[in-house]
């Protein structure tokens, strides 16, 4: 399975004049893997299919010998925290590595969220499905579970390499050999797509919208529409298949959310990883924490953060979190406008066009 992807070579994007640094070809790309702006990226890494590296507000750096998942992401935390991962580093697939510190030798499984401020130690297991709140510390020798992560017993001898072993045996054909089809809808002029999103069907995209790298939206039967000034986050997939979708105008999606049918409003945010129902409804002005889950037709009400697996209220908005809110749609629209920028530039003027290898587009690198 591995020699279909050693010919594939990532999609690579400078941020603001930045490229990323490779200490040499990856292992194994999937298709639609994409390394962008300030990424330092250790040797001999596997980059499942559609994965995602993005540092624009702040640095990435990967040590040698890192896996990568299909459909997964790392990023950092605009301007206060950079993702930093050691040797030896394994991640499985839909995890999202987020403005944190990763040490030497850790496994972090499928569906894993590391939030923003935590260190995890060297020799670290955490399991499938678990969320690391913010500015966590994980300890060496430990496996971890759950929401919020928590240790639930030491690692036995040779228990990390072997959870390695079975994640880097799921580097598989890319999700996006099929052809996501055309998009039929209205696009703004001003909007940006990366290249590595697929769009299908009837998608509406107002202007100032971003859709980030790795991105599926499938309208199917019905449609998608997403107001102005909206961000839908690297690796979120919008599935129309049992009903249209919209979502309104200065509204987060973070990294790596699915979302059905449904309706989300104005001005709110959806944490990474979170996983809506079909049907679920979201009131203007609602915060929903990373990793929380809705059941079908449930209703948030505005004006709070809602978390957990259900959600449920947890606290009433404030100033202070509304600002937030605000200033991830504002860093949006710049680093929208940056990457357009670098992905429409041909790479001999310092962009790119996505199709050339590595070597061509930054040979002294």
């Amino acid at each position: 399975m591995a020699s279909a992807l050693t010919h594939v070579t990532p999609f690579i994007l400078p941020f603001e004049g930045t490229w990323p640094h490779f200490a040499g070809e990856p292992l194994l790309c999937g298709t639609d893997a994409s390394v962008l702006g300030r990424v330092t990226l250790g040797a001999r890494a596997s980059l499942g299919a559609g994965t995602v590296i993005r540092a624009d507000g702040h640095f990435v750096r990967i040590g040698d010998d890192f896996h990568l998942g299909d459909m997964s992401t790392v990023h950092i935390a605009h301007e206060v925290y950079p993702a930093i991962i050691g040797d030896r580093v394994a991640v499985g697939r839909d995890a999202v590595v987020h403005a944190c510190t990763v040490g030497n030798d850790c496994v972090i499984e499928d569906r894993v969220v590391v939030l923003d401020g935590s260190v995890v130690e060297d020799g670290v297991l955490i399991e499938a499905g678990s969320i690391v709140f913010p500015r966590s510390t994980l300890n060496s020798g430990f496996a971890y579970a759950g929401s919020p992560a928590k240790p639930i017993r030491e690692l036995v001898p040779g228990e990390l390499e072997e959870r390695a072993r079975l994640l880097q045996e799921t580097v598989a054909p890319s999700l996006f050999t099929a052809a996501a089809g055309e998009a039929a809808g209205q696009v703004h002029p001003d909007v940006f797509v990366g290249r590595t999103a697929r769009l299908a069907g009837r998608v509406e995209l107002a202007a100032g919208v971003s859709i980030l790298f790795g991105c599926r939206l499938d309208a199917a039967h019905a449609s998608i529409a997403i107001g102005a000034n909206t961000n839908v986050q690297d690796n979120t997939r919008i599935d129309a298949s049992e009903g249209g979708v919209v979502i309104g105008p200065g509204t987060t999606i973070g990294h790596n959310v699915q979302i059905r049918a449904g309706r989300i409003g104005a001005h709110a945010l959806i944490g990474i990883g979170a996983d809506l129902a079909a049907g679920t409804v979201v009131d203007d002005d609602v915060l929903l924490a990373a990793g929380s889950t809705t059941t079908p037709q449930q209703q948030l009400e505005g004006g709070w953060l809602w978390g957990g697996r259900p959600a449920r209220p947890i606290a009433r908005l404030n100033d202070v979190r509304r600002a937030a809110m605000q200033d991830i749609v504002d860093q949006y629209r710049g680093y929208g406008t940056a990457y357009r920028a670098a992905q429409d530039r041909p790479a001999a003027q310092g962009g790119s066009n996505g199709t050339s290898p590595i070597a061509d587009r930054h040979p002294d690198r």
